[in-house]
């Protein structure tokens, strides 16, 4: 009877430390996939940071084209590259008022209604 207890107790021992030893490979296998998942977002981020500098290139590029239009046509813009209110010439080429979701100017304002006058004239 010790005999077979000891047998089994040897093979319970024996399968245990083979499972171990499989267990290993199996954990580097989780590495490799954790450093290859770690790659892919390193590069996801590196292209979002690379969109985000195009778009800036873009920003500045816009805002350069239009101060270069505003010195060759004589208007004052502001920073964000609106035409300045305060300043006659730009008061002048605003003279319609507020519009319809369309488009088409709303006729319940003065604005409006005295451009419409003038154009019939």
């Amino acid at each position: 009877m010790k005999k077979i207890l000891t047998g089994a107790l040897a093979m319970l021992f024996g399968a245990s430390v083979t499972m171990a030893q499989q267990a290993a490979p199996a954990a580097t296998q989780t590495k490799k996939a954790a450093t290859k998942t770690e790659h892919k977002v390193e590069q996801k981020v590196q292209k979002a940071e690379q969109k985000a500098a195009k778009a800036e290139q873009k920003a500045e590029q816009k805002a350069d084209k239009a101060t270069t239009t505003a010195a060759a046509t004589g208007q004052h813009l502001k920073k964000d590259g609106t035409p300045d209110k305060r300043y006659k010439e730009n008061k002048a080429a605003a003279t319609e008022g507020p519009k319809k979701k369309d488009g088409t100017p709303d006729m319940r304002y003065k604005a409006n209604k005295k451009a419409a006058a003038a154009k019939k004239s």
